[in-house]
């Protein structure tokens, strides 16, 4: 990890992170705008309509006319804030405005509500009933025996159309809730289906993963191992202990594998078990890398994916280091600080030219993948005295 080897870094840091904060930060002022839309909407639209229909009955009003008019009117103006809880109540309430008073348009916007809710309920019926009468009788009943018959015709087509319209504004505002309702189901079953879709797709990827990791990395994994319990027979004291180091970390490799074939056929979608920063010191013993490892105030609670993270990414610089930097000491400081957990190594200048070794280049990558999906951030860069820096920070909260 010298800075021959690795000079180009990667660094996915605290732009991400702040881009994931606005993000959360701007859905919850949606969700709060929202609500409180959901609250003053229907609030002013109930403010609407109940000075609306008080505009109605004052502007028709006559000078003499009767004060139970006027109050039962006045009544059945106020009634209309109670519409969306008790719609059909509301209609009746209006009904002897209506028929006594002036307050036709009351009596249509509560028949409008209860339409709405209640689409062709029998209350509906009811309520146009009521209101088609109270248009077509006049009141006093003395009046009404007076009118001819034309006017009586008049009156009963008038009253269609005063209990008519309500009804059709109302059946249409509630037959397209529920065209809303069946578009959203119905979108609803169509991510699912995807998602299902996607679900078997992916299974069967990670199946043909798994059969292609078994048959041909375990085998070759598993065929090194034999050879190294083969060297370690030698009686050489330095070519026995190479032979046991070899055929540990092939068994322990082998082991990991297995484990990683098994999280692939099982299909799940968590990782499922992994080392984490418990197994740090495991790992520093075993890296053949003077590495001092310090924890500070790292908490207990430390989230299982975290955990793995931090553990994978001392792995992975710890390898750098043996690979680009032979002969380098390093350092490992493990933090906890202000919400979330820092992970530093740092090696020195290599000691020894580094050995060509084959290297896919992807695993700083991973961890700054890895970092980016839980939130975090991973920097990498070459420091002053010819070593290398790899520093990751973790958000606790995930």
């Amino acid at each position: 990890m010298s800075s021959e080897g690795l000079s180009i870094g990667i660094s996915v840091g605290n732009p991400g992170a702040g881009a994931a904060a606005r993000a959360h930060r701007g859905t919850r002022s949606r969700r709060a705008a929202l609500a409180r839309r959901a609250v003053w909407v229907p609030l002013a639209i109930d403010a609407t309509a109940i000075l609306i229909a008080v505009l109605d009955v004052w502007l028709v009003i006559p000078e003499k006319a009767p004060p139970y008019s006027i109050y039962l009117s006045g009544l059945a103006c106020l009634a209309l804030a109670g519409r969306r809880w008790m719609p059909f109540g509301v209609v009746l309430l209006t009904v002897p405005g209506f028929l006594t008073g002036w307050s036709q348009l009351a009596a249509m916007i509560a028949l409008g509500m209860l339409a709405t809710r209640k689409q062709t309920h029998w209350q509906v019926w009811v309520g146009a009933a009521l209101v088609w009468m109270c248009r077509f009788v006049q009141w006093p009943p003395s009046d009404f025996a007076q009118l001819s018959w034309r006017e009586h015709v008049l009156d009963g087509i008038y009253g269609v159309l005063v209990a008519g319209m309500p009804i059709a504004i109302g059946l249409l505002i509630g037959a397209r809730a529920q065209l809303s309702q069946k578009l959203g189901e119905l979108a609803a079953s169509r991510d699912r289906e995807r998602k299902l879709t996607a679900d078997a797709v992916r299974a069967e990827e990670r199946a043909r993963l798994a059969r292609e990791m078994h048959d041909v990395v375990s085998h070759d994994i598993t065929l090194i191992a034999m050879q190294a319990g083969v060297l370690t027979a030698q009686e050489s004291p330095s070519a026995r202990q190479t032979a046991e180091v070899i055929r540990q970390l092939s068994t322990r490799t082998l082991e990991e594998l297995r484990s990683l074939v098994g999280v692939l056929r099982s299909g799940l979608e968590d990782d499922g078990p992994q080392p984490g920063i418990a197994e740090l010191g495991r790992l520093v013993h075993d890296s053949a890398v003077a590495v001092r490892l310090t924890m500070d105030e790292v908490p207990d609670d430390v989230p299982p994916k975290v955990s793995a993270a931090a553990y994978r990414t001392v792995q992975e610089a710890l390898t750098n280091v043996r690979k680009h930097a032979p002969g380098a000491t390093a350092s490992a400081p493990v933090r906890g600080e202000d919400g979330a957990l820092s992970v530093e190594v740092r090696n020195e200048r290599p000691c020894h030219e580094a050995t060509e070794l084959p290297s896919g280049g992807y695993g700083l990558t991973g961890l700054a993948e890895r970092a980016r999906l839980l939130g975090g951030s991973l920097e990498t860069c070459p420091t002053e005295d010819g070593g290398f820096r790899v520093r990751a920070r973790y958000p606790l909260g995930v």
